[in-house]
Order: C-alpha cells, then sequence, then structure tokens
C-alpha cells in the first residue's frame, strides 16, 4: 500500500463574523466534507485547521474563492474511545516525541474515533504508534 498521509489544510482567514460560515458552506455545498476541524485564534486572525475527505476539490475550492491556505501532512491515530488517549500519549512519550497540537474527528466512515496530532518526527511517531498496535490513517482511509 502506498504511502498516502492524511492532509492538513491551515487556512488563513481574517477575523470576522461569518468567514468560518463561509468557508464550510463552501466545501458542503461542493460535496466536501470535514472530517476534523481546530480554530486558532488571534487578535486579527484566524487559522482554521481541517482534515477533509477530498483535498484536491478542498485545494481547487479554496484557490478559486480566495482562502489563502497552507497545506502540511498531520498525523492521524484511531482510537476506540477517549480511554485510549492516555496510551496514545504514553507511546509518544516512551518515543520521546514532541506534540505541536492535537484535535479530534468529527466523523469518520469506519464510526471510530480518531485524533489528528502534529507532532515533531511524524515518521517516528508513527513507528511507535503502530507498535503499541494502534492504526495510523492515510488519507485513502478518510476519503470516501
Amino acid at each position: 500500500m502506498p504511502h498516502d498521509p492524511v492532509k492538513q489544510f491551515s487556512v488563513f482567514a481574517e477575523n470576522r463574523v461569518g468567514r468560518l460560515y463561509d468557508l464550510t458552506s463552501l466545501l458542503k455545498d461542493n460535496n466536501v466534507h470535514i472530517m476534523a476541524i481546530t480554530v486558532l485564534d488571534t487578535t486579527d486572525s484566524s487559522i482554521i485547521r481541517l482534515v477533509v475527505d477530498d483535498p484536491p476539490k478542498a485545494r481547487e475550492l479554496m484557490v478559486n474563492n480566495d482562502f489563502p491556505y497552507g497545506e502540511s501532512n498531520i498525523l492521524v491515530v484511531e482510537i476506540g474511545d477517549e480511554s485510549e488517549l492516555r496510551s496514545v500519549l504514553s507511546a509518544l512519550l516512551e518515543a520521546e516525541i514532541n506534540i505541536h497540537y492535537v484535535y479530534s474527528f468529527i466523523k469518520r466512515p469506519s464510526d471510530r474515533s480518531a485524533i489528528a496530532i502534529s507532532a515533531e518526527d511524524p515518521e517516528t511517531a508513527a513507528q511507535a504508534l503502530g507498535q503499541r498496535g494502534f492504526k495510523v490513517l492515510q488519507q485513502n482511509d478518510i476519503s470516501r
């Protein structure tokens, strides 16, 4: 199976009423499903981080509708429920992996929970989690 990491979009939006609504509406109206989302708010702007089921379509929509964005790979690990969070963090601690931020998925096609993790060394983090029996998801696990 080819290595196809999950894509995270970081959308840069001015901090004004309705901008998040505009972005989510644009995606929904074009059948792009938001699987995970978090918003980092600053005084005059926001960074909307999201994982979608159709990255190429999302990319096209953001370019054509003036939503500046960055794109990166994000580590996504499947968990049964919140009780497994400690084990995930323990595996990363033992591997001495620094975590920048974490956020949870809204929905997964297999109806299991998942968390997105921005980690200092994603390759080593994925190996450490795999050795503990956790499934690290690829983009094709998220896409419909």
